[in-house]
């Protein structure tokens, strides 16, 4: 059986490495150019050459984003970033526009092209002709059921590979080709803009009653009437499989180091136990929970059981769920003294209980901070700045690029 890609977000070099340490099977990248996440750090070519050759070191593939939709003046600049990316060694582009599918053809043909979601590939008709044209991969809609993807993988042709979204924010328009940012502040969300104005609070006016605000209650906090939920089918990994899925796509360029870290683990832990024993394959509960621990709003299936009816929307509040703080990154373990070096990343203190996950080592492991020098080796209570270099102990051997977090109190 030939396992299912697990593709990881990569919005910066680090988060790149961090992605390829903790299981990714390839990685998503957007250059500082024609790439659908102006939020995110991005690579310049330098970063992008680097970034290939580090993740090809560990037989990981990594696909370049030039998925924004060009307007004719993007076309020629196009041209010449499409013969660029052809140089890195990137193992192919993502792109959503026919005008930039035929632009990549010709000015760099030896790239494998992947036809984004932004397309709004729903038919297996629609994915044919992508597939006659020359692409090796269709990502399809996120609006798509589990049955609609097996009747596209039953009527395509083999070579073709489908890659589906298993987890991250849903868009409450077809997967991105929305104007309602455009309208309302000016940033374009086809070329990677969004300012992401269906999550704000909105008010009914009256027009013959300007400035006279009604609100329109889901309930007493408000209405949030286009607010979608995050993505999660961490639960449903083996119907995924069985649908023919090729690539298993988590979303989140602007998210933390932190975010994709615990994301890619939980779903390798989850792949590679259904590969261990298909038949006899059991959800682990603890993988969800991993991922209730991250940066989110409220989890659902989508549309991959049916259309929804009211439960995909979030009506109460924008905000998102946030109940553990990353608080330290391990740089280097000294095997001798059992020191591991730490990076600061949010304010600690001695006495606090923690939890370490690292790189492809199942779950994670709750310490007591009983031992925390500052970078000369002096004994410290707390660690309150930014990016200080700590010295801490865990009783065990830690590997780089581990991540130390704690819950957060509530009051």
């Amino acid at each position: 059986m030939e396992k299912v890609e697990l593709l990881a977000p990569a919005g910066s070099l680090e988060k790149l490495k961090i992605a390829v340490q903790y299981g990714a099977d390839a990685v998503y990248v957007g250059g500082e150019e024609f790439s659908l996440r102006e939020a995110a750090e991005n690579f310049s070519m330098q970063e992008l050459t680097e970034g290939i050759a580090y993740a090809h070191k560990y037989g990981v593939k990594v696909y370049a984003a030039l998925n924004i939709i060009p307007h004719n003046d993007d076309l020629n600049q196009m041209r010449d970033y499409a013969a660029q990316i052809s140089k890195t060694r990137a193992d192919g582009v993502i792109v959503a526009d026919i005008g930039a599918f035929a632009v990549i053809k010709e000015c760099a043909p030896n790239l494998e092209i992947h036809v984004s979601t932004q397309a709004n590939t729903l038919n297996y008709a629609s994915a044919c002709m992508w597939y006659k044209m020359g692409a090796k991969r269709v990502v399809i809609a996120r609006e798509l059921s589990i049955d609609e993807i097996k009747e596209i993988r039953k009527k395509t042709p083999l070579g073709l590979e489908i890659e589906t979204f298993v987890h991250g924010a849903m868009c409450m328009s077809y997967s991105g080709r929305c104007l309602l940012s455009n309208y309302m502040t000016g940033r374009d969300s086809n070329k990677g803009n969004c300012a992401q104005p269906c999550r704000w609070n909105y008010n009914l006016v009256e027009e013959k009653r300007p400035g006279e605000y009604y609100p329109v209650y889901e309930n007493e906090n408000g209405t949030f009437i286009f607010n979608s939920k995050d993505l999660c089918l961490i639960p449903y990994i083996p119907q995924l499989i069985q649908a023919g899925v090729t690539s298993l796509k988590i979303e989140g360029r602007v998210k933390s180091e932190y975010y994709v870290a615990s994301v890619v683990k939980a779903y390798r832990e989850a792949i590679d136990e259904y590969y261990r024993d298909p038949e006899n394959y059991e959800f682990n509960p603890e993988w969800y929970q991993e991922l209730e621990k991250v940066s989110h709003r409220e989890y659902w299936s989508g549309f991959y059981f049916g259309k929804s009816e009211n439960d995909g929307q979030i009506y109460g509040t924008s905000s998102y769920i946030r109940e553990y703080d990353i608080v330290g990154l391990v740089t280097g373990y000294d095997e001798n003294t059992g020191i591991a070096t730490v990076v600061q990343r949010n304010r600690f203190f001695k006495g606090d209980e923690v939890e370490l996950i690292q790189p492809l080592i199942p779950g994670y492991s709750a310490h007591i901070v009983d031992f925390l020098q500052d970078e000369k080796g002096f004994d410290i209570e707390s660690a309150p700045h930014a990016e200080m270099i700590l010295k801490m102990k865990f009783g065990k051997k830690v590997l780089i690029n581990s991540m130390i977090r704690k819950k957060r109190v509530t009051i």
